[in-house]
């Protein structure tokens, strides 16, 4: 099958708004078609037919309305209250243009357990909806009193035997319950009526509220979704491959952008299972910059030489070993404004990127400048494609050696995410750059949780960050704090020589040390004390740390040394740093209040 011809569609709960909110957005963003969920659609003030000629003006086919419960299994009372419920439901549905209901599997408390009885009163609903031309998507819910696994769904609709009745295989209920989805091949296609798909992280919850709230898109989260999926197409599923989230986040933010971004999971999902063509990620081989509005004078304390001016933009190129900073002189708020990353082919990163809907960027090119693409992540972020180092002629050498006080390179750059665009951003360095996600890690700051998730590769490290709850204006928070970190060899010695040096370096307090020296036998104990190095350790090595005060309003720099194979960023001393931080800027507040 050519995965081309696989339409897409996405289910409203996914997004925010209004149900015109929710298509106007959906089809921006290149759905085919959508899931239309029952209470959208009784909030609207339009009629069926309304809505159904509005999403012919988008260019979107209704392919689902849902869902119907507690049907199946009841008191002969019961399904007679149920049958006219359904014929009313089938009279919207002609309105609305649609051709399947989803039925999900009963938690009725008037539900028996007889598979007997559950298949006949099946049968009977779909002898009436294919009377009126409507399809019948049974779906095991995982949580169903009695029918909560797809097998079981199966053999209900096999027994019914009607060609109006087929399944709904849900990613999420099969994947949460750990059942084994390679039999799903077992099915014939023709007896899929539809697929909804959903990520999810690796929780230990209750199901029902798991699925209430914390489902992502296809890459957000840790389900094996190309396995499924390919189980589904191998069973001769025509498709559409359709996406059905529930997640609190998505659910207040802009449907514009989560519209894109469910998009983008779809793309990444039909390359993963060769149905769709996206051009491979080409290998990063590292940072090649970070550009960024700091003072000189900060980057000088640090042994920075400012060692090239560009030449038709107000931008200054800073060196120390392989680590490049560039100051933007425009920017103000001293945010990383841009990441530049060396491709091993900056066109096919490129390609890539816009196939998977990251917004290309236009940029204003001199004569004989660098040919740079750039894309922009969802923070706002520009990652620039450089390849090697042509991009370095653009600016006018000063002639200045940078001296140097040991730093390297750039080891990774820390990122504060907007609350609702933690996942989208995960799944933007993911798909788009073809960066491994670590595992989620969460840790109390001073202010609020915080939830932390590295994206890598290679010598490319990036880290994400963002607070659970939004933090308050009681305390001099720092807004969306970002840092460089740059790497070293001998952090000890570098920390001694930027303080000698006269770099505002951060102060860490005695008791993190007297916990230290608690837990660990170090023989430089006392060199971590003096110098404010931070440690830790993990199976493969070990990581010493330091940082700068704030510089400017939101940035500042880390000094990192790995040992071994240390594979972390130290996240269990952040909230030590953070506090440090804190205090600093009280510290500053009240150097500078009139007496």
């Amino acid at each position: 099958m050519s995965g081309d011809r696989i339409r897409t569609a996405i289910a409203t709960v996914c997004l925010s708004g209004t149900l015109e909110d929710k298509l106007a957005a959906a089809a921006a963003a290149g759905f085919d078609g959508v899931e239309i969920f029952e209470n959208d659609l009784i909030a609207s003030r339009r009629s069926p037919s309304e809505i159904q000629r509005l999403c012919g003006d988008l260019g979107l086919t209704i392919d689902l309305y849902q869902p119907f419960r507690d049907f199946e299994a009841v008191p002969p009372d019961v399904l007679r209250a149920n049958l006219r419920r359904a014929s009313r439901k089938f009279d919207l549905m002609a309105e609305l243009g649609a051709e399947t209901v989803l039925v999900c599997s009963s938690v009725s408390p008037d539900a028996v357990d007889d598979d007997e009885l559950a298949a006949s009163q099946l049968r009977e609903l779909a002898e009436v909806a294919g009377e009126r031309g409507i399809r019948v998507a049974y779906e095991a819910l995982a949580w169903g009193r009695y029918v909560n696994t797809y097998e079981h769904a199966w053999r209900l609709v096999r027994r019914a035997d009607h060609p109006a009745l087929g399944v709904c295989l849900d990613s999420f209920h099969i994947l949460s319950r750990r059942s084994d989805p390679r039999a799903i091949r077992t099915i014939p296609g023709e007896k899929i009526f539809f697929l909804q798909l959903a990520d999810a992280p690796l929780l230990n919850m209750d199901v029902l509220h798991w699925s209430r709230h914390h489902r992502l898109f296809p890459g957000q989260g840790a389900f094996d979704l190309a396995a499924f999926t390919g189980h589904v197409l191998a069973a001769g599923y025509p498709g559409p491959l359709s996406l059905e989230v529930f997640n609190d986040v998505f659910r207040q933010a802009d449907p514009r952008p989560a519209a894109v971004d469910a998009m983008r999971s779809l793309v990444a999902l039909r390359d993963s299972v060769g149905a769709l063509e996206v051009p491979e990620a080409p290998r990063l081989a590292g940072h090649a910059f970070a550009e960024l509005a700091v003072p000189g004078a900060a980057l000088a304390s640090l042994g920075f030489a400012r060692v090239g001016t560009h030449r038709s933009k107000p931008v200054q190129l800073w060196q120390q070993g392989a680590a490049r900073v560039l100051v933007n002189e425009t920017t103000v708020d001293g945010a990383i404004g841009a990441l530049g990353l060396t491709s091993a082919d900056p066109a096919g990163s490129a390609r890539r990127a816009e196939t998977l809907l990251a917004p290309v960027l236009p940029r204003e090119q001199g004569p004989d400048e660098a040919a740079l693409s750039a894309v922009a992540a969802p923070d706002g972020t520009e990652i620039f494609f450089c390849g090697n180092d042509d991009w370095l002629r653009d600016f006018v050498p000063t002639g200045v050696v940078p001296a140097g006080m040991g730093i390297t390179g750039i080891d990774h750059v820390a990122l504060t995410q907007p609350f609702d665009h933690f996942d989208e951003a995960t799944l933007f360095y993911r798909s788009v750059l073809g960066l491994r996600p670590e595992p989620v890690s969460e840790f109390a700051a001073p202010f609020g949780l915080v939830r932390s998730r590295a994206v890598g590769e290679g010598e490319v490290r990036l880290t994400l960050d963002s607070a659970l709850v939004r933090r308050g204006e009681w305390a001099p928070g720092v807004p969306s704090p970002q840092h460089v970190a740059f790497a070293c060899e001998d952090a000890l010695a570098v920390a001694q020589a930027m303080r000698e040096a006269g770099a505002p370096l951060l102060e860490i307090p005695g008791n993190y040390y007297d916990d230290l020296d608690a837990r660990f036998d170090l023989p430089f104990s006392a060199r971590l004390r003096e110098n404010s190095v931070l440690y830790d350790r993990d199976e493969h090595g070990e990581f010493l740390h330091f940082h700068t005060e704030l510089i400017g309003s939101r940035v500042f720099f880390e000094v990192v040394q790995r040992i071994g194979g240390y594979r972390g960023y130290g996240v269990v001393n952040t909230p030590v740093y953070m506090t440090a931080h804190r205090e600093r800027r009280l510290s500053l507040a009240r150097s500078v209040r009139p007496a």
